[in-house]
Parts: structure tokens; C-alpha cells; sequence
């Protein structure tokens, strides 16, 4: 197997690895514990703010150019080459920055059973593992997006004549919120729809 294609995959096991070790340890208690868990908690607040307001923007930004799309092409018979690809472009930014905001918040899809009936350690370690999961995708997702915002960087989108970097740019700026997200949100559990659940 190449080194380049197993290198990404160990980075992330360790960042990983590294990530949940000082998230349980900061899990619980006072002192230093507290203090880096309140530090996680502030970066969060503010991450997740500025990732509801850029999804949110990517989202108006979206529906102004299709109203644009749909005005330009029946309305005055000349359909604009730029809105479609703005439409997607700007439709994959808010996906990839709004996961953040969805795991922060716990509203994904999750399998709930085994969470909702353990309790203590079993239900602790349980957490520490999706974390790990999450932490895990999303550090393959940061590499690779990385990689590919890089690699086609020297590509116009057609329509809009900006680097296609522009666009695969929202997997690892997404990933970074994202992972800030998943370790907040094992910190500092929100999870209206579980509780909600019936």
C-alpha cells in the first residue's frame, strides 16, 4: 500500500485518539479539567455561531440566485448561465458547514437504544466511541476535501469563472467546525430529539 494513501489514515487515528483522551479527561471535574473544558465549550459557542451564520447565508444566497434563475428564464426569456452553478455551489457550502450545527445540537441520525437504556460507564464509553467515530470521518473528510480544494485549484467553475477550489473548500472548512461540534456536544450533550423522542 502507498504511504501517502495510509499516511491521512494514521494522522487521523492518532488526532483522533489524542482528541477523545483529553475530552474524557476534561469530561469531568475541576481545576484544570474545568478550565479546558470551559475552553472547549467557548470555542464551540463561537464556532458554531459563525457556522449557523454561514450555512445560513450559503442558504439565502442559494434561493436569491434560483428566484434569479427561475425570474431570468421565464420571465425575460434569457436564462443566466451563472445562477445554477451559484445555486450548487452555494447549496454544498451550507450542507457542509450546517453538519457542524447538527451535531452540536445532536440532530442527526442516531441509534439511540443503547444510550437510552445504559447508563454510567457503559453509557460514557458508548459516547466516547460515536465521538471517536465522528472525530475519525471527519478527519478523513478534512484531509481528503483539503487535498481536493488543492488539487483543483486551477479550474474554473463554468458560469462562474472562479477556482473550483472555491467549492470543495466546504469539506474541510465544514470538517473543522464539525469536530469542534462533536467534541462540545460529548462535553455538553444536547439532545433535544432523543429526550423528545417517544
Amino acid at each position: 500500500m502507498n504511504a501517502m494513501n495510509v499516511l491521512p489514515l494514521q494522522v487521523t487515528a492518532a488526532a483522533t485518539l489524542a482528541a477523545v483522551a483529553v475530552a474524557l479527561w476534561a469530561g469531568s471535574g475541576d481545576g484544570a479539567r474545568g478550565t479546558v473544558r470551559r475552553a472547549i465549550l467557548s470555542l464551540d459557542r463561537v464556532s458554531t455561531g459563525i457556522a449557523t451564520l454561514l450555512a445560513s447565508l450559503a442558504l439565502t444566497v442559494a434561493v436569491g440566485a434560483g428566484l434569479w434563475q427561475v425570474v431570468a428564464r421565464f420571465a425575460t426569456e434569457t436564462p443566466s448561465v451563472w445562477s445554477e452553478a451559484l445555486v450548487r455551489t452555494a447549496l454544498i457550502w451550507m450542507a457542509f458547514i450546517g453538519v457542524a450545527v447538527a451535531l452540536r445540537a445532536g440532530a442527526l441520525v442516531s441509534i439511540d437504544v443503547a444510550h437510552r437504556y445504559s447508563s454510567g460507564a457503559l453509557r460514557r464509553a458508548l459516547e466516547a466511541a460515536t465521538m471517536a467515530c465522528c472525530l475519525s470521518m471527519l478527519g478523513v473528510m478534512f484531509w481528503f476535501g483539503w487535498m481536493m480544494a488543492d488539487r483543483v485549484q486551477f479550474q474554473e467553475m463554468a458560469g462562474l469563472e472562479v477556482s473550483m477550489s472555491w467549492g470543495y473548500a466546504a469539506i474541510p472548512l465544514g470538517a473543522v467546525f464539525a469536530m469542534v461540534g462533536t467534541v462540545a456536544h460529548f462535553l455538553d450533550r444536547r439532545a433535544e430529539e432523543l429526550e423528545n423522542a417517544v
